[in-house]
C-alpha cells in the first residue's frame, strides 16, 4: 500500500518528510513528480531507485527530464519505467550519477532504450553511418556509447578494469572516425599520405578515464607518388583536423581534447613525422621520461600496419632505455616536478598527483617495469592493472602487496570516475565543499555515513600506498641478501643489482654487500634492520649519494647496534630513522661528526634535544669540565669532547632545517667561545704547574679578544677563531716574568686546541694582532695603547670593529675594550684620506686574494656581492657614522647595515640587497662544508658535490643548476649597492 495520496487533480502528493528521508530535498521536487506522473506501487518503485541513487535531487531531475522531453515527442518512456525494474536502475543510477548525462538523455530521449534489458547494444561506432557523418553526429553518438558504459558501471555489471577498457576502445572508435571525417574533409592531404594515430598514456595502457586528455603521436609515411615534404605538410594538416573535431565545443557538445605533447620536442615539434624521424629522434635527443610515456604506445586509429610498426619499433628503445645514465633520476625528477606544481591548496584533494594516489602507483609500476622488463619479457605490457599481476606472478612484488596495491588503485580510480561523471569535466582533485564529498561517499558505497566514510577511506587508501611503495621497491632487495622466512618471493641476485641501479646506487654490488652485512642472521638486530631498511633505502635513494648514505649508515649501525636505544629508537620513532637518513645523505661534515660521537643520534627524535645550549650553559659546563682534571691533557680532552658533542648538535639542525641564517653562525660562536673559555682554563692550570710554586696564581690576568668572524657572532663551520690575547701583569710582578706567563699561557691554548685527536681541532689565528704575524702573540694592555697610539694603520682599526673582549679576565676585557673604542668608532668619523687608504687595500684585496683562475662570479667570499662586499661596505659606514651613530656599535654585520637604514645612511631596499647575498653567501659556504667536509670560498663545480648542496638547501638534488642561478642574481644586486655605496 502506498504512502502516497492523490491531490484533486489526481497527481500524487508525497510528504516532505518522506521525500527527506529519501534524499530529495530539492523544492522543484514536487513539479518533478508532478512530471512523473506515478501513482502506487509504480511511484513507490521509482522513489525506491531514486533513494539508491548517489545524489536523489539529480535522480529525480533526470527522470522527471527524460520523461518530459519523451512526452513532447511521444516516445513512450514513463510505461517503460514502471515495467522494466532494470531498465528503471539503469536510469536512475546514471542520472543520480551525472547531471551531464542527465542532461544527454533529456536532449535525446530515444537514447533510453540502449539501456533496456535485453536490447541489443548499439552499432560500433566506426559502423554508426550518423557518426561518420559530420562531428556534431559523432559528439552525440560518442555521448551515447559513454551512457552505456556509465550504466553498466554504476549498476556493477561492469568492473573499474573493464570501464576502463571501454572507453579506451571508444577513444579509438572516435578517433578512427574523426580521422576518416578529417580525411573526407581534405582529400587531396588524404591522399598524399598514410597516417597513424598512436595513443600514449591511460588511453594507450587501455584505462582510460570517463574525461581524460587523449595523449596520441602521429606518423606519417609518404603515399607512393607524393614527396617527403608534402606528406609531412598533409600528414600535419589530417592531424590538426583530426584533433579540432574531437576538442571543439558546439551545441552538440565536446569530446575531450587531443593532446600530441609527448611528440618529439614537444609542442615545439612537427605534429607528425615519419617512422623514421621519430626513432632518429628517440636514439640522439629523446629524455628518459619520454621512454615512459612510450611504455604504453599502441596503434589506436588510422593505418594499422604503420601504427604497428612504430609501436614494434619504439618497444626495443623503451626496454633499454634503465640502461641509459641517469635514466632513473630524470624519471623521479618529472615525479618530483609534477608534486612540486600541485597548487598548495589541492595538495591534500589531489587523487591522481597527490602523495599515495594514482601517479604514485603508476610510477612504482613502470619503474618496476622498466628496471626489471629488459630481462623479462612478461612485464612488457602497457596496463597498469596488468603489469601489477605480471611483476606478482615474477616475484617482483609479493602476492598480499601487489593484491592490496591493485585494490587501492581500484579504488582511486572508481572514485576518480564518480568524480569526473557529475559533469563529465576532466578533474582529478576532490572539490572541498561536504557535499559533493557526500555525493561522492553514496557513489562509492557509503550509505549511512557517506562523509565520513568516504574519507576515512581513503586517507586508508593514501597510506596503503605510500607504504606499499616503500615496500615494492625495497623490501624485496632485502629478500634477496637476508635469511628470511620460507615461502617469501626472493629477487634474484641479478634483479636486485638492476633495483639498485635504477635507484640511483653507483656500486649495487657494494650495497648488497652492506645490506646483507645489516640484515643477515637471526639475531634480533637483524631483523630489527629488515624492518627499518625498507624505508631508509627509499630515503637514501631520494639523496644525492645513496651509497654513501647507505655505508654511513652501516658505519653508525656497526658503533651503536649494540647498545639497548639504537635500533629500537629508529624502529619506534619514524622520525629519528628519517632524521638520520637525511643527515647521512646530505652532510659529510654531520656524518664524520656524528660517527666520533655516534650517542648523539640520540638527538634526533628530540627536536629540542637539537637546539643549541644557552651561551652561560656551555661556557660554565667546559670551564667546570676543565678545572674538574688535575692532568691538563685531560682536561682539555673534556673540553674537545663538548666541543665535539656541540658541533654535531648544531650541523644535525642545520640539515634537518632546524637552525637558519643567523642562528647557525651565533651557536657556533657560543660553542666556540665557551671552548676558548675551558681551554683558558686547563692551559693556565698547566703553566701554574709548570712555572710557579704550588698555591701560587700566576703573575698575569689574562683575556683572549674575539676578532673576526668569531667577534662578529658570524662563524660558519669552515671558520678558524681569530684572536688576540691580551695581559695586565699582577700588583708587583716583572713585565718579563708576567709577559712570559701570559706567553705561555696562549701558546699551550693554541697547541691544546689544535692537536689530532678524535675530536675536531680548533685553529686560534692571532693573526690580526698588531704588526701581524711579525709581531707577538700575545701584548700588555700598556703595549696595545702604546702601539695603538703611535702605529695604528686605518686596516687595523676596521679589524678591531669586530673586536670582542668576552673570554678571560673581566676587568681586562673590559679596559681593552675602553680602549679600542675610540679608534675604531672615531667620533669625528673618517678624513678623506682614511677613507682612500680603506678603498685601496678593498681594491688591493679584490686583486691579490682570488684564487688564480677562479670564476670570480662563483666566489662567496671575495667575488662580486659577495662576503666581503658587504661587509666592507658595512665596516666604511660605521668608522664614518658610528662616533656620531650608537647603534653603528656593534661587531656583527646585519645589525650594523639596519643601524644604517635607521638612521637615514643607507635606503632600506639597497640593505635588504646586500643581508640577503650576505646571507646566502654564509649558507652556501656552510652547505658546502656539510656536503664536502672540507672548506671552500666558491661554488662548487662538481655536480655530485652541486646535488648535494641543493638537497641541503631543501631543494631536489637535480635543481644544482639553481645554485648558480640563486646565488648570481643576489650577488649581482648587492655588488650595485657596493658600487653606490662604498665605492662612490
Amino acid at each position: 500500500m502506498t504512502s502516497a495520496g492523490t491531490s484533486g487533480t489526481d497527481q500524487p502528493v508525497i510528504s516532505a518528510g518522506r521525500l527527506a528521508r529519501i534524499g530529495v530535498q530539492s523544492p522543484a521536487a514536487s513539479d518533478h513528480l508532478r512530471t512523473l506522473d506515478l501513482h502506487g506501487d509504480d511511484l513507490d518503485r521509482v522513489l525506491a531507485q531514486i533513494a539508491a541513487a548517489a545524489d536523489p535531487d539529480a535522480a529525480l531531475l533526470g527522470l522527471a527530464g527524460l520523461v518530459a522531453a519523451a512526452d513532447r515527442r511521444r516516445i513512450p518512456v514513463r510505461s517503460a519505467l514502471t515495467e522494466d525494474a532494470g531498465l528503471l536502475c539503469r536510469l536512475a543510477a546514471v542520472c543520480g550519477s551525472s547531471l551531464a548525462l542527465g542532461d544527454h538523455l533529456a536532449a535525446h530521449p530515444d537514447q533510453w532504450q540502449d539501456l533496456c534489458t535485453g536490447a541489443s547494444p548499439p552499432q560500433v561506432l566506426t559502423a554508426d553511418p550518423q557518426a561518420a557523418e559530420d562531428p556534431d553526429a559523432l559528439r552525440v553518438a560518442y555521448r551515447r556509447r559513454l551512457l552505456g558504459i556509465a550504466a553498466a558501471d554504476l549498476t556493477g555489471v561492469s568492473t573499474v578494469d573493464e570501464v576502463a577498457a571501454a572507453l579506451s576502445d571508444l577513444a579509438d572508435a572516435t578517433l578512427e572516425v574523426a580521422l576518416r571525417q578529417a580525411a573526407s574533409r581534405l582529400p587531396e592531404q588524404a591522399n598524399r599520405c598514410r597516417l597513424a594515430v598512436v595513443a600514449l598514456g591511460k588511453c594507450g595502457g587501455g584505462e582510460l578515464n570517463y574525461v581524460s586528455d587523449v595523449d596520441v603521436v602521429f606518423v606519417h609515411e609518404p603515399a607512393a607518388d607524393s614527396s617527403d615534404e608534402a606528406a609531412a605538410r598533409a600528414a600535419s594538416r589530417l592531424a590538426a583536423e583530426l584533433m579540432r573535431i574531437c576538442t571543439d565545443h558546439t551545441a552538440a557538445g565536446t569530446i575531450w581534447p587531443v593532446d600530441a605533447g609527448l611528440r618529439p620536442e614537444g609542442r615545439s615539434g612537427p605534429l607528425s613525422r615519419t617512422l623514421a624521424g621519430h626513432l632518429g629522434y628517440y636514439e640522439r635527443w629523446a629524455d628518459s621520461w619520454e621512454f615512459q610515456a612510450l611504455l604504453k604506445a599502441r596503434p589506436a586509429a588510422g593505418d594499422a600496419d604503420l601504427g604497428r610498426s612504430y609501436a614494434e619499433a619504439v618497444a626495443v628503445l623503451v626496454w633499454r632505455a634503465g640502461e641509459r645514465p641517469g635514466f632513473v633520476p630524470e624519471v623521479q625528477a618529472m615525479r618530483r616536478k609534477v608534486v612540486e606544481h600541485i597548487p598548495s591548496g589541492e595538495a591534500g584533494r589531489a587523487l591522481k598527483l597527490g602523495p599515495g594516489g594514482l601517479r604514485d602507483v603508476e610510477f612504482a609500476v613502470q619503474l618496476l617495469q622498466l628496471v626489471h622488463g629488459r630481462s623479462d619479457e612478461r612485464l612488457r605490457v602497457a596496463s597498469t592493472l596488468v603489469a601489477l599481476d605480471a611483476l606478482t606472478a615474477g616475484g617482483y612484488v609479493g602476492r598480499d602487496d601487489g593484491a592490496a596495491l591493485a585494490q587501492a588503485y581500484r579504488f582511486l580510480r572508481t572514485m576518480e570516475h564518480r568524480l569526473q561523471l557529475w559533469q563529465l569535466r576532466r578533474t582529478h582533485v576532490l572539490p572541498d565543499d561536504d557535499e559533493t564529498v557526500r555525493r561522492l561517499g553514496r557513489a562509492m558505497g557509503h550509505r549511512t555515513k557517506p562523509l565520513m566514510g568516504l574519507r576515512s577511506q581513503w586517507q586508508e587508501c593514501i597510506r596503503e600506498v605510500r607504504r606499499l611503495h616503500e615496500k615494492l621497491f625495497y623490501r624485496p632487495l632485502l629478500e634477496a641478501v637476508a635469511a628470511l622466512p620460507a615461502g617469501e618471493l626472493r629477487l634474484s641476485t641479478k634483479a636486485a643489482l638492476q633495483r639498485l641501479t635504477a635507484l640511483g646506487y653507483e656500486d649495487p654490488r657494494g650495497a648488497l654487500i652492506h645490506l646483507e652485512a645489516l640484515t643477515s642472521g637471526l639475531r634480533r638486530r637483524a631483523a630489527i634492520q629488515r624492518q627499518l631498511l625498507p624505508a631508509m633505502l627509499g630515503w637514501f635513494a631520494d639523496g644525492p649519494d645513496p651509497d654513501a648514505a647507505l655505508l654511513a649508515f652501516r658505519r653508525v649501525s656497526e658503533r651503536l647496534g649494540g647498545t639497548y636505544w639504537y635500533l629500537q629508537r629508529l624502529r619506534d620513532e619514524g622520525e629519528a630513522a628519517e632524521h638520520l637518513a637525511r643527515v647521512l645523505n646530505g652532510s659529510r661534515l654531520a656524518t664524520d661528526l656524528l660517527l666520533g660521537t655516534p650517542e648523539a643520534v640520540a638527538l634526533l627524535g628530540d627536536s629540542d634535544g637539537l637546539r643549541p645550549r644557552a651561551p652561560s650553559v656551555l661556557a660554565t659546563e667546559m670551564a667546570a669540565a676543565a678545572k674538574r682534571h688535575t692532568d691538563p691533557a685531560a682536561a682539555i680532552e673534556a673540553v674537545r669532547t663538548m666541543r665535539h658533542r656541540e658541533l654535531c648538535r648544531i650541523a644535525l639542525a642545520e640539515v634537518l632545517g632546524q637552525l637558519a641564517g643567523d642562528e647557525v653562525g651565533e651557536a657556533l660562536t657560543q660553542v666556540t667561545i665557551a671552548t676558548i673559555t675551558g681551554a683558558l682554563t686547563a692551559a693556565s692550570a698547566a703553566v701554574q704547574v709548570e712555572q710557579t710554586a704550588p698555591d701560587e696564581p700566576l703573575p698575569v690576568r689574562l683575556a683572549v679578544v674575539s676578532m673576526g668572524r668569531l667577534g662578529g657572532h658570524e662563524l660558519g663551520f669552515a671558520s678558524d677563531a681569530d684572536v688576540m690575547f691580551v695581559y695586565v701583569p699582577m700588583a708587583g710582578t716583572a713585565e718579563r716574568a708576567a709577559g712570559a706567563a701570559a706567553h705561555a699561557v696562549a701558546q699551550q691554548m693554541r697547541s691544546m686546541l689544535a692537536r689530532p685527536g678524535g675530536a675536531p681541532p680548533l685553529e686560534l689565528d692571532a693573526g690580526l694582532r698588531p704588526e701581524g704575524r711579525q709581531g707577538p702573540l700575545v701584548r700588555s694592555l700598556a703595549s696595545y695603547a702604546a702601539y695603538y697610539d703611535r702605529w695604528s694603520q686605518p686596516w687595523e682599526a676596521q679589524a678591531l670593529l669586530r673586536a670582542e673582549a668576552v673570554i678571560g679576565d673581566p676587568e681586562v676585557s673590559a679596559r681593552f675594550t675602553a680602549l679600542i673604542d675610540p679608534l675604531r668608532w672615531p667620533a669625528d668619523g673618517l678624513d678623506e684620506r682614511a677613507v682612500t687608504e680603506v678603498r685601496r687595500i678593498k681594491s688591493r684585496v679584490e686583486a691579490e686574494r682570488l684564487p688564480r683562475g677562479a670564476d670570480p662570479a662563483a666566489q662567496l667570499k671575495l667575488g662580486p656581492g659577495g662576503l666581503a662586499d658587504v661587509e666592507w661596505t658595512a665596516q666604511l659606514l660605521q668608522m664614518r657614522h658610528a662616533g656620531a651613530v650608537p647603534g653603528l656599535r656593534t661587531t656583527r654585520t646585519v645589525p650594523a647595515l639596519l643601524a644604517a637604514v635607521s638612521a637615514g645612511l643607507l635606503a632600506s631596499e639597497d640593505a635588504d640587497d646586500l643581508i640577503d647575498a650576505w646571507r646566502l653567501a654564509q649558507r652556501l659556504r656552510n652547505a658546502v662544508m656539510q656536503v664536502r667536509g672540507r672548506p671552500a670560498d666558491s661554488l662548487p663545480t662538481n655536480l655530485r658535490d652541486r646535488a648535494g648542496v641543493a638537497y641541503l638547501l631543501g631543494w631536489s638534488p637535480l635543481d644544482s643548476e639553481r645554485l648558480s642561478d640563486e646565488w648570481r642574481r643576489a650577488a649581482r644586486r648587492a655588488r650595485a649597492v657596493v658600487e653606490r655605496v662604498f665605492w662612490s
